[in-house]
């Protein structure tokens, strides 16, 4: 069998790489790696290959950054001959980026078996580009792989016929399980010169930092905290120009750290470290629940209600005072302990191939040309 894991941005490798590793040590299963481009400088991409013992792509669309509608178009332009000549009988598609939905909607035309890894997410709020991402990659992929009871409790609310839904578990846990003992948290807070408590910050949504006023806010915010306590913040690179434009250098004090954007080991070695986590990232939501470090997510709503419900996280939404209010409440606090909510355990991509064996029969009448029973037309 045969699976083509497509990515594109960030968040994907750290999803694909535990898929890729489970394929090599079963045996039988041949993958095709399929990178889009959609990320594709050494700080956003290729460390990242390197961090996760991921093989290198075998294919590299190339596609680069643009609009929203632009890069789903080039991404589908790029990819469809590929998947036409390659035919694999699966097409794994993860995450909800444009990347995730360009890579569902031609391998479906193409009458490929696709499946979505991580469906069922839901913030329940549409002026998230994201929210749109995973609405329409669900209504359209064959098999929908859940990484919590709350996503599958999503996609029957929607509709999704049951046979269509396998809750599975969180492929990022295994990515993150799967470098934690190969770090050394000590000696990256040491090479950075850092205290023995800081706070460390995730910001790149266009909701927080493509709006001027809301920016200066929450960076008066961050100054404002670290006067008090070391806050380290290494800064996406489509953050960068934006954040030096709303908080100039000669405004910033001293315990305030911008940093170059970090490979994947060395921010899971700072974040397992922090004393608290500020971030408006889904996948640091996740990662900071299973280490047991606070965290406040800077948006209204979350994809991720379990790492609420069950985890470390708190929304703060994005006003700057409730934002210094909440971290000097948490970081009075002692630290949580950590928690794997059900399905977090490791072993979410040796499911996944599972479900993928015995669901292959059932997709043979797409690849004839027919759709299977209880598949969307």
């Amino acid at each position: 069998m045969t699976l083509a894991l497509v990515a594109g941005a960030r968040p994907n490798f750290m999803k694909i790489a535990p898929l890729a590793r489970a394929a090599a040590a079963r045996g039988g299963l041949r993958t095709r790696i399929i990178h889009t481009g959609q990320h594709y400088d050494d700080a956003m991409s290729r460390v990242f290959f390197d961090d996760l013992d991921l093989p290198r792509p075998d294919v590299n669309l190339g596609v680069g950054s643009a609009s929203h509608g632009v890069q789903t178009g080039r991404v589908m332009a790029a990819l469809e001959p590929v998947l036409a000549s390659d035919r694999p009988d699966w097409v794994l598609v993860v995450g909800d980026v444009n990347s995730t939905l360009a890579a569902a909607l031609v391998a479906v035309k193409l009458g490929i078996p696709t499946a979505h890894v991580e469906a069922g997410l839901r913030s329940g709020d549409r002026r998230m580009p994201e929210e749109i991402n995973r609405l329409a990659t669900d209504a359209v992929a064959d098999l929908l792989l859940a990484p919590s009871r709350d996503a599958v409790d999503n996609l029957r609310r929607e509709g999704h016929p049951g046979e269509r839904i396998a809750l599975v578990g969180n492929v990022m846990v295994d990515s993150l399980l799967h470098v934690l003992p190969r770090l050394d948290p000590e000696g990256v807070c040491r090479g950075l010169g850092l205290a023995e408590e800081f706070v460390l910050v995730t910001l790149h949504r266009p909701s927080n930092v493509d709006d001027p006023a809301r920016l200066a806010g929450l960076l008066r915010a961050l100054a404002a905290l670290a006067a008090e306590v070391s806050v380290v913040f290494p800064v996406h690179p489509r953050t960068r120009p934006l954040l030096d434009a709303a908080l100039p250098a000669g405004e910033r004090p001293a315990g305030l750290r911008l940093l170059p954007p970090c490979s994947y080991r060395e921010f899971i070695a700072l974040e397992s470290r922090a004393r608290l986590v500020i971030t408006d990232s889904g996948g640091v939501q996740e990662e900071t629940t299973v280490l047991g470090v606070p965290c406040l997510t800077v948006r209204d709503t979350t994809e991720r209600p379990v790492t609420v419900r069950e985890g470390t996280n708190r929304l703060v939404g994005g006003d700057p005072r409730r934002l210094l209010a909440a971290a000097r409440l948490a970081l009075g606090r002692p630290r949580p302990p950590a928690h794997r909510p059900e399905g977090w355990d490791g072993r979410a991509s040796e499911r996944i191939l599972d479900r993928l064996a015995c669901t292959a029969a059932d997709a043979a009448p797409r690849r004839a040309g027919r759709l299977p029973a209880g598949a969307h037309g």
